[in-house]
């Protein structure tokens, strides 16, 4: 049976999304993945972009908190963000691990540049390539 891995970060709109992403589209043959927030800001547009062009589809994501969730049952509950890492809830035997990445949404605030605004997401979707990638030899004790 496949363990169950949940990325947690404050509004699952960006960074968690592109983990649960990158975990089904590499790791799904060792884990059940989901994704959620402590609060729900609906999917971002940018990250869905550049998700696809790394052949990502997350057109059918949707946002969602972890109450919204059928069952909060996952072996690791992986945040994303330092806020998620604050506010995670406590979640009887799961284990915790924070992966923080910066929030693109935050960076790019008030910039017009729209190349600019994607190169961030680029590369914090990169990083968050990398860690997922990371996962197996980190969780090595849930395989």
């Amino acid at each position: 049976m496949k363990k169950r891995l949940l990325f947690l970060c404050t509004g699952n709109s960006c960074r968690s999304q592109m983990a649960e992403g990158f975990a089904r589209a590499f790791l799904s043959d060792l884990y059940e993945v989901e994704s959620a927030g402590t609060q729900k800001h609906g999917m971002n547009a940018r990250a869905v972009r550049v998700m696809q062009e790394v052949g990502i589809d997350m057109t059918s994501h949707r946002s969602k908190t972890i109450d919204e969730l059928p069952d909060s049952l996952f072996e690791c509950v992986i945040t994303v963000c330092d806020s998620a890492k604050e506010a995670c809830p406590v979640l009887p035997g799961s284990r915790i691990l924070h992966m923080g990445f910066q929030d693109p949404p935050s960076i790019t605030r008030g910039w017009s540049d729209e190349d600019a605004i994607l190169d961030v997401y680029r590369r914090v979707r990169n990083e968050i390539r990398e860690g997922v990638l990371s996962l197996p030899a980190r969780l090595g004790d849930l395989k």
